[in-house]
């Protein structure tokens, strides 16, 4: 049989780019099978959200609500009260990188977890915290994160473990609030977002009261305190 070096060639590059694409595709769904997210309630969702973009192995950490009984709530619908949703945060994550234990325990040292009523200066049932999950597994890791605070602290930590519920971003506005250069109207006058955000933070007192709890423990608190 005659040869045909152009079509030969052809073919070897076309094999040559089907092996690439089937190792680029089993590499991605591998990498894939490692991202996983989270949803918890620590508050104010500028700060949790602002605390964990920080940390290794997260890759994007978007505000919203959850826990609640209302299709796609607006911040307002929320903080109003009545719908049951929660602020959140949803963390996606590189769990190779990040284990979902390590990021509860970091969730819990940034938090009071003593606190039923609310977060800091902000209160109702909005602030309140949970740990949303979405599986046995996570059910009984966060069980065991729950044992080791309330080890670490001495006392019942109150937040509670919650079964998965539907997740809704807030608003475009809420995203990345605490290092947004846009220039808002506040009590204090114009300012930017993220100037405005670092005057809440110390209003409130978070870190503090997570220092005052966690002492050498505490999760992002004393980056804020310096």
């Amino acid at each position: 049989m005659p040869r045909h070096p152009i079509r030969d060639t052809i073919k070897v590059f076309a094999l040559s780019l089907a092996i690439l694409a089937g190792l680029t595709l089993h590499t991605g769904r591998a990498h894939a099978e490692d991202i996983r997210t989270a949803v918890v309630a620590g508050g104010c969702f500028w700060c949790v959200e602002s605390d964990f973009e920080r940390v290794e192995g997260v890759v994007e950490v978007v505000s919203g609500f959850a826990g609640g009984d209302v299709a796609n709530p607006s911040y307002r619908d929320v903080v109003r009260g009545g719908t049951g949703h929660l602020e959140v945060v949803e963390i996606t994550y590189d769990a190779d990188v990040l284990p979902y234990a390590g990021l509860l325990r970091l969730f819990l040292r940034s938090i009071d977890p003593l606190d039923a009523g609310g977060q800091f200066c902000d209160r109702g049932e909005s602030y309140t915290t949970a740990i949303f999950v979405a599986d046995a597994r996570e059910r009984d890791i966060a069980e065991g994160a729950i044992l080791e605070a309330e080890g670490a602290l001495g006392q019942s930590i109150v937040t509670p473990i919650r079964d998965a519920a539907p997740f809704y971003p807030a608003e475009a506005y809420h995203q990345d609030y605490y290092r947004s250069n846009e220039l808002i109207l506040t009590r204090f006058g114009p300012r930017r977002k993220s100037v405005a955000y670092d005057l809440y933070r110390t209003a409130c007192g978070r870190d503090q009261r997570v220092l005052d709890i966690w002492g050498q423990e505490a999760a992002f608190a004393a980056d804020h305190l310096n």
